[in-house]
Formats: structure tokens, C-alpha cells, sequence
């Protein structure tokens, strides 16, 4: 029978109550003082009004306190949304919107971009409605008696967190995970990564993303620590890789292609395993990787946010198939259809469709995008076609032995740097602005992944006065990397957008 995965970090407690189970730049939080803070907060969201089953949006930065409040959420019974925190305001409120959020949970940081804060008191959370009201400062003890909230428990509660992702045709829709959605995520993490309570993880990646979220989960579940810090240049990975002595680094492209040029990552000797997720890496990386440290298992892994993980690659197969992303997991079934969805065979492309328990619950309050995206399982499915799978939206054919090859997406979504981004959103923002009647945003490969490239009509005075007003408006990752103004842009026989031919260099 499978263990509740706070039933599980209890145990962990209980073995090794000192150990350090979280640590960031500026806290530390062991075993022991993990699990009464969590009973601390349940207390304090009781006490506030917050009741299970009621979705709870959270803006705040990567930290331990962040990673805290949002697995109070889940064992109260309530379900956070995290956001990322590079987001706008009125982005943020369209999240909440877009979820039927009952609160928003704000750190110090994003407060006073969210209200006025003159009368505010001093703390490091709050809670409020989503339109600013009952705003309660949070963090301190509760004062009343045994701050013994339990873990709920109540089996008809299925939602355990929710997950935003950019749809290729509109703006972010918030991915419903079940409980056993991730349990049965951290349990098959857990066993092909062989993780054990002498791992550190490196908590490089947003809580905002299932990605970065099941670090923090995988590392409890298995009585590991898990040190957060931030990303900006390689550099910035010298203090977990050597100086925190992290033993597990899950990355994306944008950091590993960077990573693998580095000098100085033989000195990261306390490191045993990569796993890479989040868009292609390129072969040259993975040589790259593979040559300056041989001793380092690399996993290469595919998954989306809506069915979170669908296959890996043993590492002992990467150095003789660095373009796969590997075999689906235990208990998950992947294939490829063409546009009638009729199941293809080995060496044929088609769409990739996911079966099995992590397969999520569908979108939240969309039910015609749910209905596209999660299917019944086409003719001669294993398992039988009454199952549901969810369409990925990626190309990609199967070779013989059963590994996948992901060959790029179908719709106009767009990956950069391994985040999901909605060309949708940055042309709206760009139209916008008042010298800019149409916009396309096209996403070009360059050296280790991909550019996002806006492309606007007309040609305009200033193209720098256009930059400031995306900045305010984007968050720093949907930020064009070039911008193209053209007289009018190129458009196809159905007088949509010709996206090909803007990918093309020479529309530059």
C-alpha cells in the first residue's frame, strides 16, 4: 500500500530529527523543526479562515520558507497554486482569477507591488484575498494552545496542487495534480534516481514548476536536503556544486549547456547525478557533459506539466543514444498517433499521448481545453481504450527498442530556456503599445536552444521605448531576446501569421 507522503516525512523526522532538511542562503530547517513548523502554519490558516479544498494562489520567491508554506497548504487539505514570482501584478490577479483562488499568499518581496503597505506589520508572509482584503501577516507562532492541527486526511479531497502552464493558443491554465498524482511522481523519481538520505539536491529551478517542485518533494520523501539558490550566470552554481557538496543537479537546457563548458566542474566532486528535463538538450552538450565528467550519471528525461514525467533514459544508454529521451516509467504508457489518432508504429511520427497515474486531473475551470487535451485512449491502447491520455503537443516517433525521440512541438508554444512561454501574452502586450498593430512571436534556434524573437508591424521610432514598455508588462522570461520591425508582416494563404517563414534567419 502506497505511504502518504506526509506520513513518510514524519518517519524521516523521527530518524534523524536534527538533520537539515532545507536550507537556503539564509535559513536552515531541520527534520524536527520542519514538521512543527507545518503544524505551526496549519494553526495559522485555521485560525484565519482558510478551509480544505479551497485553492490558495502563492507569489513569493524561492526560499524555505516559500517551500514551507506550500506543503503546510497541501496537509491542511487547502491546494496552492504557485506562481512564478517574476510575474506581474495584474498577472498574478488574472491566475487568481483564472482558478477561483479563495486567498493569495504573498511574501515581504511581492506585498507592495500587490497594495499599499504604510500600515502593514512587520513579517515575512501574508495572506489576503485575492482583491487585498482581510490581509493577516503570517509567520509568528500560533498563540493557541498545542499548535496540533493535524494532517488532513479526507479522502474526498483529490486536489493537491496546481501547476500553470502556457497553452499555444491563450494565456497560462492552471494544471490540476492529483494526490496520487504526486505520490506516484516522488515514489518513481525516487526509485530510477535512486535518491537516499546522504543525497543533497541542488533546488536550482522555480517551485513554481512541477520540475522544480519535485525536488523538494523527492528529497523529503527519501530523508535527503535540499538547498535552494538562485540562477543567473554558471558561476552561481559553484556554491551548491562546491560548496554545499550537492550530490544531485536536475536542470534544464539553459543551464546545462553553459554548465558543461565550465572549467571548474571536475572540482564538484560530491556530484553523482544530473537529470535534465524542460526542451532538447543538444547532443554536444551531452558529449560535452559526458567527457568532462564520466563519473556523473546523466538522466535524460522527457515529461509535460500536465502528466508531470513520461520517460527516461538509464544512463548507461545515453552515451549510444544522446538524442532520446528514453522509456516511459513503470506503469505509464506513451504512443504516437497521426492527425486521425490512429496509433502509429515504431519509426513513425506522429503526436506522443500519455496513459497512466500521472496523467493529471485536467485543467481548472476549462473544461473545452480539457476535453482537447485529455482523450480516450485510441484503438488497440494497451490497457484498453476506455483509459484517458493527454495529448502532449510534441512530435515524436519510437525506435524499435521502445525509446522515444522527441522531434519539436505541434502548436506555436513556445520553450525558452526550458520555460513554457505563450506567444500569445507577449503579442498582446506588444500590440499594446501604441506604435505596434500586429505582432508575432517566434521562438529561432541558437547555440544550445532556442531565442524568442518578436516581430512587429510597422517599423517604429523606438524600438528601445517598446523594450521598456514589454518590461513592464512581461515577466523577465517572456522578455524578447530580438526584436524585428517590418512594414507588415508575412502572412500564409489563410491570412494567419506565416510563423514558418519568420523563424527563417533571413526575415531578421
Amino acid at each position: 500500500m502506497r505511504q502518504p507522503f506526509f506520513d513518510r516525512l514524519s518517519e524521516q523526522a523521527f530518524k534523524q530529527p536534527e538533520k537539515i532538511a532545507i536550507e537556503d542562503r539564509q535559513h536552515r530547517i531541520s527534520y524536527a523543526e520542519l514538521l512543527q513548523r507545518l503544524a505551526d502554519h496549519r494553526q495559522q490558516l485555521a485560525e484565519l479562515g482558510v478551509e480544505p479544498g479551497q485553492r490558495v494562489l502563492v507569489w513569493a520567491q524561492k526560499s524555505s520558507s516559500t517551500a514551507v508554506w506550500l506543503l503546510a497548504l497541501i496537509s491542511f487539505g487547502a491546494v496552492p497554486a504557485p506562481a512564478h514570482p517574476a510575474l506581474k501584478p495584474h498577472q498574478v490577479r488574472r491566475l487568481a482569477h483564472t482558478i477561483d483562488a479563495s486567498w493569495l499568499l504573498l511574501d515581504s518581496a511581492h506585498l507592495p507591488h500587490f497594495q499599499a503597505t504604510e500600515n502593514t506589520p512587520s513579517a515575512e508572509f501574508f495572506l489576503c484575498t485575492p482583491n487585498g482584503d482581510k490581509l493577516s501577516a503570517l509567520g509568528m507562532l500560533s498563540t493557541a494552545p498545542g499548535n496540533n492541527q493535524p494532517v488532513c486526511h479526507d479522502p474526498e479531497l483529490k486536489e493537491a496542487i496546481i501547476f500553470f502552464t502556457s497553452g499555444s493558443t491563450g494565456g497560462p491554465k492552471g494544471v490540476c495534480v492529483s494526490t496520487d498524482n504526486l505520490l506516484v511522481g516522488i515514489e518513481q523519481v525516487s526509485a530510477y534516481l535512486g535518491l537516499t538520505d546522504q543525497d543533497i539536491i541542488a533546488g536550482i529551478l522555480p517551485l513554481a514548476f512541477d520540475y522544480g517542485f519535485s525536488q523538494l518533494t523527492t528529497a523529503l520523501y527519501n530523508g535527503a536536503q535540499i538547498y535552494f539558490d538562485d540562477y543567473l550566470l554558471p558561476a552561481d552554481l559553484k556554491r551548491p556544486l562546491l560548496e554545499k557538496r550537492a550530490t544531485v543537479l536536475a536542470a534544464t537546457p539553459g543551464l546545462l549547456v553553459p554548465l558543461a563548458l565550465q572549467r571548474w566542474l571536475p572540482e564538484a566532486e560530491s556530484l553523482r547525478l544530473v537529470c535534465h528535463s524542460g526542451g532538447h538538450l543538444p547532443v554536444k552538450t551531452v558529449r560535452a557533459l559526458r567527457a568532462g565528467r564520466p563519473d556523473v550519471d546523466l538522466y535524460l528525461m522527457y515529461g509535460l506539466t500536465e502528466a508531470f514525467r513520461a520517460s527516461y533514459l538509464p544512463p548507461d544508454e545515453v552515451d549510444e543514444h544522446p538524442e532520446s529521451a528514453g522509456y516511459p516509467l513503470p506503469g505509464t504508457t506513451l504512443g504516437v498517433i497521426d492527425e486521425h489518432g490512429v496509433l502509429l508504429q515504431a519509426g513513425e511520427v506522429g503526436q506522443i499521448i500519455q496513459g497512466g497515474p500521472l496523467v493529471s486531473m485536467g485543467y481548472v475551470n476549462d473544461p473545452k481545453a480539457t476535453r482537447e487535451r485529455f482523450i480516450r485512449a485510441p484503438k488497440n491502447w494497451p490497457g484498453g481504450d476506455e483509459q484517458t491520455v493527454v495529448c502532449t503537443g510534441d512530435l515524436g516517433h519510437f525506435d524499435t527498442q521502445g525509446r522515444i525521440y522527441i522531434h519539436g512541438r505541434i502548436d506555436e508554444q513556445l520553450k525558452i530556456g526550458g520555460v513554457r512561454v505563450s506567444p500569445e501574452e507577449i503579442e498582446q502586450a506588444a500590440v499594446g503599445f501604441d506604435q505596434v498593430t500586429e505582432a508575432a512571436a517566434v521562438s529561432q534556434p541558437i547555440e544550445g536552444g532556442e531565442q524568442l524573437v518578436l516581430h512587429i508591424a510597422p517599423i517604429i521610432d523606438d524600438i528601445n521605448k517598446l523594450r521598456h514598455y514589454l518590461r513592464e508588462q512581461l515577466a523577465p522570461f517572456q522578455q524578447p531576446a530580438r526584436i524585428v520591425a517590418h512594414e507588415q508582416l508575412p502572412r500564409s494563404a489563410n491570412n494567419k501569421f506565416d510563423r514558418q517563414k519568420l523563424r527563417q534567419p533571413d526575415s531578421n
